[in-house]
């Protein structure tokens, strides 16, 4: 599978949970602009039979490297990123997970319990990017019980292994100038921003401005009946030119914690 092979179908993948994602990239085109993908992310649990050097595996056999780590103490969480090592306009990847071992013994044992339900002999790790859920169907009491101690826990405890976000590269479209006139667009498209720690996450100062649309919801079954729960969102991201010449490829560890918060139930009511 070649590197545009596999985002195009982490894309349809995406855009099947996220269609406001479609509609976010079809405004664009029409007001003339190509759109291309800054970065792709992805959540997982540190379980090692899923962690993010195993969910990296996709990424590592089509060309991609270790380029950063980023630690989130408020959230618990601990995130790598990668680059493609030749194709500087490849998309960047960022795979984060959970530090379990941070929270009660009862999410400890969810988690644990969940996955161990789970036949891993007959999931390819090259693969796992694309599956989605690999246990049953949820329990909404549990959802519920993860919801108290982390979002992002009860958020991949429905979602399972999936792009979490695609974002636009808004340094490549033609008729948009900066991460203020897209918030713009966005908003007069009726679009509702994620707020959390400000409308813009990052300064130029930062080398990155970041910010996102509130994920869609979906009506997900679970074991008690149907409910509407949040999926994924689009993210929109403008880098600034290094001292040396280059734009910066990283991101920042405070900046990104409050992207998260674009799939917290509590700012998508």
């Amino acid at each position: 599978m070649t590197t545009e092979e596999l985002f195009d179908n982490l894309w349809n993948e995406y855009t099947y949970r996220t269609p406001s994602a479609k509609k976010v990239k079809s405004l664009f085109e029409k007001e003339g602009n190509s759109v291309f993908n800054d970065h792709v992310a992805f959540r997982t649990f540190d379980d090692p039979r899923v962690n993010i050097d195993v969910l990296a595996e996709t990424f590592i056999n089509s060309g991609y490297e270790f380029k950063g780590d980023y630690h989130f103490p408020k959230k618990k969480l601990y995130a790598k990123h990668f680059e493609h090592k030749t194709n500087k306009n490849a998309p960047l990847v960022f795979i984060s997970q959970l530090l379990t071992s941070e929270f009660s013994v009862e999410l400890q044992s969810i988690i644990k319990n969940t996955l161990d339900t789970v036949d891993f002999s007959g999931v390819n790790n090259n693969d796992l990017v694309f599956k989605g859920r690999l246990w049953n169907t949820p329990s909404y009491e549990t959802y519920q019980r993860l919801l108290e101690e982390s979002e992002y826990a009860a958020w991949l405890y429905v979602n399972g292994f999936c792009s979490n976000h695609f974002t636009v590269d808004i340094n490549k479209l033609n008729t948009f100038k900066s991460i203020e006139d897209v918030n713009t667009f966005l908003k007069e498209n009726d679009f509702e921003m994620n707020t959390s720690g400000g409308e813009i996450k990052g300064t130029p100062e930062d080398f990155l401005e970041q910010s996102s649309i509130l994920a869609d919801k979906i009506a997900v079954q679970f074991q008690e009946g149907t409910y509407q729960i949040t999926s994924c969102y689009y993210e929109f991201a403008y880098r600034h030119m290094m001292k040396n010449g280059e734009l910066f490829k990283g991101f920042i560890a405070n900046s990104a914690d409050k992207i998260f918060e674009s799939t917290d139930m509590i700012l998508n009511k």
